[in-house]
């Protein structure tokens, strides 16, 4: 095996490849070994076609590394006619004013009319291969603003990862199930808190439907915690949408766990006074102590990670995310908090 870390270390050298050799290496050996299992050529087609479209989508998205993402979800089959069909185009055309991106699923229906609202400029696309369904949006089908994969849960991943806010307007089995996948990594902490919006038409009650059933059959059965569903704003409202996707981040920035301690930070320096204030409204959501001022702990020093924010830390008790999501919210509705 050092022999073949050597002569792979050989390669990335006549290759020019210098930066995260670490990791590239193993990627080489995990193929190599999957040679040496004498793994079937199915797995290695999908091993071979998983890694080649991440690679693409990654390559899509890194342009637009600094600019902040909304992934909209919702039917292929809406027409044009459709007041859900003008709602999506109305919402990616307001976040996309405000400099927001929108990523879509490149197909017909709610994608096209989030891409048509974002306009060509601001619209990126991840499609899927389907033997029925329409070619991307001609809004957003230059290759330079889409990618096209085979896979599902490839595309997922990439609907998923680059995006710091996200809107599901009503769809079908596939809306439905990106619309879970979100909470679900929301709510087992694989995923970073991020805005969640159910948006409807006007007067329209197809996300009401969904709330009252995680109301009246999902808590009362204990299969999930009472305040899995605060993390979701159900609005038929486009305003409201864009208002909770942008106002997410008004004053938090970002988190990140030391150890057990989830240290916050924030645009704003809190007061101690509004530190005190969320202590009481928040006590029930701590595993112990306080939510304390705190300095960037040594591991983000030594990583450099946005260093210069100010923080604030806490043990959050367990399956608490509904909580923490109300301590975002309060936390940017802070009087510190000036835009």
């Amino acid at each position: 095996m050092d022999e073949l870390r050597t002569r792979i270390d050989a390669l990335m050298d006549e290759a020019g490849v210098t930066a995260n050799r670490t990791l590239i290496s193993r990627i080489l050996q995990s193929g190599i070994r999957l040679g040496q299992d004498g793994t079937d050529r199915l797995n290695l087609k999908i091993t071979s076609a998983a890694l080649t479209e991440m690679r693409d989508a990654f390559r899509l998205f890194q342009p637009f590394a600094g600019v902040p993402k909304v992934t909209v979800f919702g039917s292929a089959r809406t027409k044009q006619d459709d007041p859900l069909y003008g709602q999506a185009r109305s919402v990616a055309e307001a976040l996309a004013d405000r400099g927001w991106m929108v990523v879509t699923g490149a197909g017909p229906g709610i994608m096209e009319a989030a891409a048509d609202g974002a306009g060509e400029r601001m619209a990126l696309g991840v499609s899927i291969r389907l033997p029925f369904e329409e070619k991307p949006s001609a809004v957003i089908a230059d290759e330079t603003h889409s990618v096209e994969m085979k896979y599902f849960f490839t595309r997922k991943l990439m609907l998923v990862k680059e995006s710091t806010g996200f809107i599901c307007l009503p769809g079908g089995f596939g809306t439905m199930d990106e619309m879970f996948e979100l909470l679900t990594l929301q709510q087992t902490g694989k995923a970073e808190p991020v805005p969640i919006v159910l948006l409807d038409e006007p007067g329209g009650t197809f996300w009401r439907g969904l709330e009252r059933f995680v109301i009246d059959t999902l808590i009362p059965a204990g299969v999930i915690s009472p305040n899995d569903f605060d993390r979701v704003l159900v609005t038929d409202s486009a305003e409201e949408a864009v208002a909770e996707i942008t106002g997410f981040w008004r004053n938090y920035h970002s988190l990140r766990w030391v150890g057990d301690l989830l240290v916050l930070r924030l645009k704003h320096r809190p007061e101690d006074t509004e530190i005190d204030d969320l202590n009481e409204q928040f006590a029930s959501i701590l595993a112990r102590g306080r939510i304390e001022r705190v300095d960037a702990q040594p591991v983000e020093v030594s990583d450099g990670d946005v260093v210069d924010l100010p923080r604030l830390a806490l043990h959050l008790g367990q399956r608490e995310v509904g909580g923490l999501y109300r301590l975002i919210d309060a936390i940017n509705g802070l009087g510190s908090a000036v835009d």
